[in-house]
């Protein structure tokens, strides 16, 4: 079944992988769906993350794992960048037991003139922008190489 949301398309026709560079993700949950707010399940998708590091896939940079979707700052190793990110959902679908991923996922490739350390900021900070939490700190789903 295709998606057929004004823009869905579009996104994808000029997206391209860069071997090395910087990506911010964003992965979004079906609609109704809040599988982060169980301790239990996000501890086990930044399992997930920091297994593609260890295999030496990606890089993480930082995360921000929110109820309902995944901010996710990643430095690109071999893999196409939809290659990563269709792993990730798929072993966290098999670790959840169900599919909660929508179809698709932002990603914007960070450029020389970004400040990584500006992004990875904005992603932290997501929580409390959110009004879940009134300190970072005590938000326990994110982690940062810079904070």
């Amino acid at each position: 079944m295709r998606d057929r949301r004004k823009g869905y398309h579009s996104l994808r026709k000029h997206r391209f992988s860069r071997s090395n560079h910087c990506y911010h993700l964003v992965f979004n949950t079906k609609s109704t769906l809040r599988p982060f707010e169980c301790f239990e399940t996000a501890r086990s998708f930044v399992r997930i993350l920091k297994g593609h590091e260890e295999a030496g896939k990606a890089h993480t940079l930082a995360y921000c794992l929110m109820p309902d979707h995944v901010h996710w700052l990643v430095k690109l190793g071999d893999d196409e960048l939809s290659t990563l990110v269709k792993r990730v959902k798929s072993m966290s679908t098999l670790s959840m037991g169900v599919s909660v991923w929508q179809r698709g996922y932002y990603d914007h490739l960070i450029r020389g003139e970004e400040s990584l350390v500006n992004v990875a900021r904005y992603i932290v900070r997501n929580p409390l922008a959110a009004g879940l939490v009134d300190s970072v700190g005590d938000y326990p789903h994110w982690d940062s190489v810079w904070l």
